[in-house]
């Protein structure tokens, strides 16, 4: 596809209103999809920025609210976009509208299982503490299947496989 086309693919998704867009200005795998509403790929991962959040059926005051989410930091995987407002899937799979300022792009990861914090990435370091499910870490890099977070004032590495919020699965979406 040359690149005047993509661009031109781009300015009429934009004048019929598609929220997201495909563009592939060089090859099909460098398919990139953009919301025209925050200029950020979609999905992505974002963050609850409070402790209490309303997840709605729709995307306006108006609707039904679903769910309350009290976890500050919870990761939320952003799928779908509108003008202030995300759909967003949270880490049990249940998918909800939110005003887009409740959300963070500040990057946090779900513990899904018991797992040790270890002092570097690799099975046979050192531990650090002793995580159940549920903590939220933030992330700081994920490389190789291990994830550098920070949980309080720890810091440490964490298996990839027990986080939820590192990764985009597309197969899944």
């Amino acid at each position: 596809m040359t690149a005047l086309f993509a661009r031109s693919l781009v300015c009429a998704a934009f004048f019929f209103g598609v929220g997201a867009v495909t563009v592939d200005a060089r090859q099909s795998a460098d398919t990139v999809k953009i919301s025209r509403f925050s200029g950020k790929p979609l999905p992505r991962f974002e963050s609850l920025r409070y402790s209490a959040v309303h997840g709605r059926q729709g995307p306006n005051l108006d609707h039904q609210i679903l769910w309350r989410y009290e976890r500050e930091g919870l990761p939320m995987l952003v799928v779908r976009e509108t003008h202030g407002w995300r759909r967003v899937r949270d880490p049990d799979g249940d998918e909800v509208w939110m005003q887009a300022r409740m959300l963070s792009s500040e990057r946090t990861a779900l513990v899904t299982a018991e797992v040790e914090l270890k002092r570097g990435p690799e099975d046979a370091a050192r531990s650090k503490a002793r995580l159940k499910p549920g903590v939220i870490a933030e992330l700081v890099a994920c490389e190789g299947g291990w994830c550098e977070v920070k949980i309080a004032r720890n810091s440490g590495y964490l298996p990839e496989s027990v986080l939820w919020g590192t990764e985009i699965e597309t197969g899944k979406l």
